[in-house]
């Protein structure tokens, strides 16, 4: 994966130190694209695969710390079997020849998802694409795959009722920060951007609890054409921001102040 040295003249307005750590994307818009262009829909997912290769690149670049893409729904699986079997081998494709580019540029690759849902072949991928780069990683990749918020919150849910049925948990030592190691992000901060392609206006079951505090960044662009410049704008976008997290003013004011003098 090698770096990215003609970046478009926006980028020299981003400001380095308030970049977001974390970055979720919802790639939408692969169907609609291929259709405008009188293409099979898989040729519109190919072209999706493109544009996630130059955002993970970009992102690498960037020094951004977690990236973390929607690559394939629970809903997915109610597509025509040929599309999804397309998908499936897009996707093991894609990490046969991106494996040694995300060793080289240290980038840990991971998938959350009821991945047991997936064909065994693309499970055994996965399971080596994750072993092979944990090592020495200064970025997470991570693809959602036949995924889905709300069933992430139930099996979070059933794992702490046995946690509590096992004598090992008590219904009061629940809280939030507690909950969510019980997700499968358990190990990872929450989105500080989510980003939508296509022009949607909605989370379509995308990491429900982890969004709560996350700016929203919608844009009509399809996800094949979401290539460097987009993805600028979108961190333009967030720069220019300020996160309150349920705060007054004066209250981030005086936690600047505060955090100024440590």
């Amino acid at each position: 994966m090698a770096p990215v040295k003609d970046l478009p003249e926006t980028n020299s307005s981003l400001e380095n130190g308030r970049l977001p750590r974390h970055v979720a994307i919802i790639m939408d818009g692969n169907g609609r694209w291929a259709q405008q262009r009188g293409l099979l829909r898989i040729k519109g997912h190919a072209a999706g695969v493109d544009a996630a290769r130059t955002v993970i690149r970009l992102a690498r670049n960037l020094g951004i710390s977690y990236l973390t893409l929607f690559a394939f729904s629970e809903e997915n699986w109610q597509r025509p079997a040929m599309e999804i079997k397309a998908i499936m081998g897009l996707l093991r494709r894609y990490l046969a020849q991106e494996l040694r580019e995300m060793q080289d540029n240290q980038i840990a690759f991971k998938a959350i998802g009821n991945l047991q849902q997936l064909p065994a072949a693309v499970q055994r991928d996965l399971a080596h694409t994750t072993e092979a780069t944990a090592a020495g990683a200064k970025m997470v990749l991570t693809l959602a795959l036949s995924y889905g918020g709300r069933s992430e919150i139930v099996q979070a849910v059933q794992a702490l009722a046995q946690e509590i049925k096992a004598g090992r948990l008590q219904p009061g030592e629940i809280d939030a920060t507690l909950f969510s190691r019980y997700l499968y992000t358990g190990d990872m901060p929450d989105p500080d951007l989510l980003i939508r392609t296509s022009g949607e206006c909605r989370l379509s079951n995308f990491l429900l609890w982890q969004s709560a505090y996350t700016e929203l960044y919608l844009t009509d662009t399809l996800w094949p054409d979401f290539r460097e410049e987009e993805f600028i704008k979108a961190l333009q976008s967030y720069q220019q921001r300020e996160r309150r997290f349920g705060l007054t003013q004066e209250q981030i004011e005086a936690l600047n102040a505060s955090n100024s003098r440590h």
